[in-house]
């Protein structure tokens, strides 16, 4: 599972003449590799090794490591110590069909009765899915843009996309018809797939105004209209029938490993979404080696069953469920589209799972409803799963507990049984920083949370944990054969994180500058994210460059360990935010944990039964979020800014001290913008929430509380 590792597929029977050969040229910093400086000898040898690897790879000709065209290629950073074949997603699949054909691949639920498809048969489909887009008009490098829940029918139209020679883009369920357009139209969407009549309604709304558009086909429900260009996924996959085998081969044979198939769309929250271009060899690359640094076991060994319910337009998911699956042979079950409004754990449970993927929002809601449900079991109960929680956390802590496996067998296999978790060894966390307390909390569970780490533009983690590589608030170690620097380093050794690797992306959709931005000019991608690694190589994120804030006295103050510190001394918090740049000190906004509804996923004004029990203890009555605001309870006011004093008597300087804060009327919630729509977390969005809370900063110093 070393770097050293090949694909195990011989790629001579789809060589180009020798003219479509890449001739390459290479920057000089990136003839150096990974350290700044060497003799010039060892340039040229590097140089020379470099040109050697690539020159055996059947890629098509590129000049640059960088592109904004559909169209273009890119140089793949390729090397001695990276020298893997490159090869497409075709060639990944048609290997997995010979070694895993027979096994089953794909289940989905129809009629509460689980249906399964060998790889053969997925592979057969999407061959089918690729000559139906064909015979719709899909042109070269057009893409086919996907909009609905995790399906067979999700996967199998994007495989198919990919041998029909266009570019899968997938849309967010949750997107406005508006934000639907502007995915579309940027991608020149020939074809868009809907899941159903309500995401049917958003295209039918936007469809005039997209000119690359040629047809639309609904995959789940029946068609109430019958309309022009508008097909039933039955209808759709019988369209191809006639398209003969060699014409799909042709176009599946003249592909390239350096040219693009996958576009994701990253959050417009400083402008417009950008679409980030993935290589196949991005993808074919990430899916087999950083799935082994997590530990992802091959079929012929052990074959991995996981539960596909997180968004597929997200890198994380689709790496995760959909290309890793493709490469190691996995099974992978469909969760129900009401997944996360609570039908998710009745899927764990049945499917029991080898492997799970979850990010923090989901980990914390996971971690909210186990709360509850001790909260409310009787009092013998309630202190023997306590007492086994806590053995536990201090097992995996310092591995010196004589009773954890009492504890474990006694209660909590029961848990993890409760869960789904019977069979699962891998948990991952990733898209998002996770709180100590949601993973300790977990520890006590006896379930490990592995945090990965990595960008859309590094096609999914380029940091990885597993069973054997690992350690608490540590996003892992670099995945093997991809590379890592900090620059601009400070005294405390923090610096910007950069990514160096074949998983690095080739460009943004038509975007020069932003690609430029990106990418410095030796081919390192800057990730805007602030971290340290320790002497192991493990990294820690400590923030983001942007969130730096900056105090009307010059002092920099990271806003993330402040925030994280009040959450843990206040267990009643939900969201903190810090706010203080270019202002004399620095104020707090806060919201309350709160239930959720179930039907809108929106926030409500009642108190989770968390935030409830907590009350009970200061001796307050409060069980709503307006129960409390307003200084209508002074005792949670008063806990709140004990809890404050206390973050505050460790501050390293005065300056960065909370002098006022405040709670708001309802949590950050998706769709009232603060909170990352793309992640699925609670990644605050920091250029909106301040302008959004300005009443608050501006002119309204009686909302705040202050000692």
């Amino acid at each position: 599972n070393g770097c050293n590792s090949g694909f195990g597929l011989n790629a001579r029977s789809l060589s180009p003449p020798s003219s479509e050969r890449s001739t390459l040229h290479f920057h000089s910093a990136l003839q150096t590799g990974f350290h700044d400086r060497h003799q010039e000898g060892g340039r040229e040898a590097k140089k020379k090794n470099f040109e050697e690897v690539q020159t055996k790879v059947v890629l098509a000709p590129a000049q640059l490591l960088w592109t904004t065209e559909a169209n273009g290629s890119v140089l793949l950073r390729m090397d001695e110590s990276c020298p893997q074949e490159a090869i497409t997603v075709h060639q990944m699949f048609l290997t997995s069909v010979q070694k895993y054909g027979h096994l089953s691949a794909l289940a989905s639920k129809k009629k509460d009765k689980w249906e399964k498809i060998t790889f053969s048969e997925y592979y057969h489909l999407c061959r089918v899915a690729a000559k139906g887009f064909l015979k719709l008009g899909l042109e070269r490098f057009h893409s086919v843009a996907i909009l609905g829940f995790n399906s067979a029918e999700w996967f199998i139209s994007a495989v198919g996309t990919v041998f029909a020679g266009g570019i899968m883009t997938g849309i967010y369920a949750t997107n406005s018809p508006e934000a639907c357009h502007y995915v579309a139209n940027d991608s020149r969407a020939n074809i868009i797939v809907v899941e159903n009549q309500k995401q049917l309604d958003k295209i039918l709304q936007i469809k005039e105004n997209l000119p690359h558009l040629k047809a639309i086909v609904q995959y789940s429900g029946a068609l109430l209209n019958k309309l022009p260009d508008l097909y039933s996924w039955e209808e759709f996959m019988a369209l191809g029938l006639d398209v003969p085998d060699k014409e799909l081969d042709d176009i599946i044979s003249s592909q390239r490993a350096n040219q693009c198939c996958v576009l994701i769309y990253t959050s417009g929250t400083t402008g417009m979404p950008k679409g980030v271009m993935l290589s196949q060899d991005n993808i074919t690359w990430t899916a087999h080696h950083a799935s082994r640094a997590g530990d992802m076991q091959p079929a012929e060994i052990k074959q991995e069953v996981l539960v596909s319910y997180l968004p597929l337009s997200h890198i994380a998911a689709q790496i995760y469920d959909l290309w890793t699956g493709i490469q190691w042979g996995e099974l992978v079950y469909f969760a129900q589209p009401d997944a996360l409004k609570g039908s998710l754990i009745n899927t764990l449970r049945e499917v029991r799972p080898t492997s799970h993927m979850g990010v923090p929002r989901v980990w914390e809601k996971m971690m909210e409803k186990i709360k509850e449900g001790i909260s409310q079991c009787g009092y013998i109960k309630r202190k023997l799963v306590t007492w086994a929680m806590s053995v536990s956390l201090e097992a995996n802590l310092r591995c010196n507990s004589f009773l954890f496996a009492l504890a474990d067998g006694l209660v909590l296999e029961k848990l993890r049984a409760e869960l789904g978790f019977t069979c699962c060894s891998k948990f991952f966390s990733g898209a998002a920083p996770i709180g100590s307390e949601t993973l300790q909390f977990f520890l006590g569970l006896n379930i490990q949370l592995y945090e990965a780490y990595g960008m859309s533009e590094t096609s999914g983690p380029h940091f990885m944990s597993n069973p054997k590589v690992h350690k608490l608030t540590s996003c892992g170690k670099v995945v093997p054969g991809c590379k890592f620097k900090l620059a601009n380093v400070d005294k405390d050794g923090i610096g910007e994180v950069c990514f160096w690797g074949r998983d690095i992306f080739m460009g943004f959709l038509n975007m020069e500058d932003k690609t430029k931005e990106a990418l410095d000019e030796d081919g390192w991608l800057h990730s805007g994210d602030l971290g340290k690694s320790d002497e192991e190589g493990f990294l820690y994120i400590t923030g983001r460059i942007k969130e730096l804030i900056i105090t009307a006295g010059g002092e920099n103050v990271p806003p993330l360990p402040i925030e994280d510190a009040v959450k843990k001394q206040v267990p009643i918090i939900s969201n903190a935010m810090l706010i203080g740049d270019k202002r004399k000190f620095l104020s707090m906004l806060l919201t309350l944990k709160c239930t959720t509804s179930t039907e809108t996923m929106e926030p409500t004004d009642d108190l989770s039964s968390e935030a409830v029990e907590y009350c009970k203890q200061l001796g307050s009555q409060a069980t709503k979020v307006s129960d409390i605001t307003g200084e209508k309870d002074k005792a949670v006011y008063q806990a709140i800014q004990e809890g404050i004093d206390r973050v505050n008597s460790r501050a390293i300087s005065n300056a960065q001290r909370i002098q006022k804060w405040t709670i708001l009327g309802r949590d950050f919630s998706i769709s009232g913008g603060e909170l990352g729509l793309y992640l699925q977390t609670t990644d605050l969005f920091w250029p909106i929430l301040p302008h959004k809370w300005s009443l608050n900063l501006e002119g309204s110093q009686g909302l705040f509380y202050e000692r």
